[in-house]
């Protein structure tokens, strides 16, 4: 009698030697924290000083687990590689549950009451989520992998990250009309629009992700794509502090970090407004009048004080500032240079992020992640589109010079 062969994939990492630690490059992330997060607390509290070191631990994450949303999409719609979405999965299931029990309990750790990010669910959000999908593609790097990746020493994502400070600034500018002459569902809650409540909303969204997860062991099963490239790593302590981190470690680490920012900011996790802001101040010191833009409008103070103050953006410098620690350490921080073709194709894509995010009310961070977790009908719909985005970048990518996946391929 025969008995059925199975074929075994390969692991994730493997044990190997890693490159010496950059240990000037680590003192100096180091000291840099320490002195970023000392101003910080001086002058704006405690409360920004905990989210900046969220912020690192979030950078430390990323980078450790090389934890892709730009990736995991261009895999599962090129070669039907699922590793990623599955991570997505489980991260969005903990992240969930953790969220239910915050926002229903009303649970801070600052006094603030806890707000998910729902949002509304309209034009705005399938276009918006559908060019962010291209762009993503384009630059190489979504929100939290543009922040990570520069972090990390991408040299073209220093490009991507410009790009998408310019398209948040124009979708801020052209913010109004898209509210105001475009059609819209209002915002709408799965679990408080729905009769549900946050139990019900919970088991709704924990059966969805359980058929995402089986529909992808189908794809998995029927296409038998390539498997994620092993990554060096080591053993024992050595490997927390310098090698990779499995992904579904990794995605119940962000799913616990992003619970623990909505304790302590009362919004969840986001990167993209502090975009907005960046450029919004920008042109401001030359002279433009941003106050009077709709956007703007009942959140002027943001303009005139301090970026310290402003949360995400404290964030987003630990991102970076953790990812710099983090790469230093694996010793892999070279910034290399880059294509013409890749350097056109990082400033469009970063364009096409900063708009669409402003757009569809947040990126894969605020809207897809955030907005899933918070139970709000628009992640989802950001989730489909970015999708169909992402394929349609496909047969962009390579006027750029940009490769896609293929059969034969083995991923990083």
């Amino acid at each position: 009698m025969q008995t059925a062969q199975v074929t075994k994939r390969p692991a994730t990492t493997v044990v190997s030697e890693l490159n010496p630690i950059q240990k000037p490059l680590v003192t100096l992330g180091l000291l840099a924290s320490i002195i970023l997060l000392a101003v910080i607390i001086s002058v704006t509290g405690w409360t920004q000083g905990v989210l900046f070191l969220i912020g690192i631990a979030l950078g430390v994450t990323l980078l450790h687990a090389r934890f892709g949303f730009t990736s995991a999409f261009r895999r599962l719609t090129s070669v039907g590689n699922v590793q990623g979405l599955q991570s997505h999965m489980l991260m969005l299931a903990v992240a969930t549950t953790l969220f239910a029990i915050i926002l229903a309990t009303g649970f801070s750790f600052t006094g603030v009451t806890p707000a998910g990010y729902v949002s509304p669910v309209g034009v705005s959000v399938v276009f918006g989520s559908f060019i962010f999908g291209i762009g993503m593609q384009m630059g190489n790097g979504c929100a939290s992998g543009t922040l990570y990746n520069v972090g990390g020493g991408k040299a073209s994502l220093f490009i991507t990250l410009f790009g998408f400070i310019a398209g948040s600034v124009l979708g801020a500018y052209h913010f109004t009309w898209w509210m105001e002459d475009t059609p819209s569902l209002g915002a709408i809650s799965l679990a408080q629009d729905t009769g549900l409540g946050y139990a019900g909303g919970w088991l709704l969204q924990i059966v969805v992700f359980a058929g995402i997860y089986g529909m992808t062991i189908l794809i998995a099963n029927k296409k038998r794509p390539p498997q994620m490239k092993p990554l060096a790593t080591t053993t024992g302590f050595k490997k927390v502090l310098r090698g990779s981190w499995p992904l579904l470690v990794a995605a119940v680490v962000l799913a616990l970090l992003n619970a623990l920012t909505l304790s302590v900011r009362g919004n969840p996790w986001g990167v993209t407004s502090a975009f907005a802001l960046w450029g919004s101040k920008v042109l401001m010191a030359l002279g433009v009048d941003v106050s009077s833009w709709g956007y703007w409008a009942g959140n002027t103070e943001a303009l005139n004080t301090t970026v310290l103050a402003d949360s995400t953006s404290v964030m987003n410098f630990g991102i970076i500032l953790g990812a710099f620690i983090a790469a230093s350490a694996q010793g892999s921080f070279k910034p290399k240079a880059f294509k013409p073709g890749v350097a056109a194709s990082s400033l469009i894509g970063g364009v096409l992020m900063g708009y669409g995010a402003r757009l569809a009310f947040g990126c894969n961070i605020g809207a897809y992640f955030g907005g899933i977790a918070s139970m709000s009908l628009h992640g989802w719909v950001w989730m489909i589109m970015a999708l169909l985005g992402t394929f349609v970048a496909l047969y962009i990518r390579p006027l750029f010079g940009l490769k896609n996946p293929n059969s034969k391929d083995s991923f990083c």
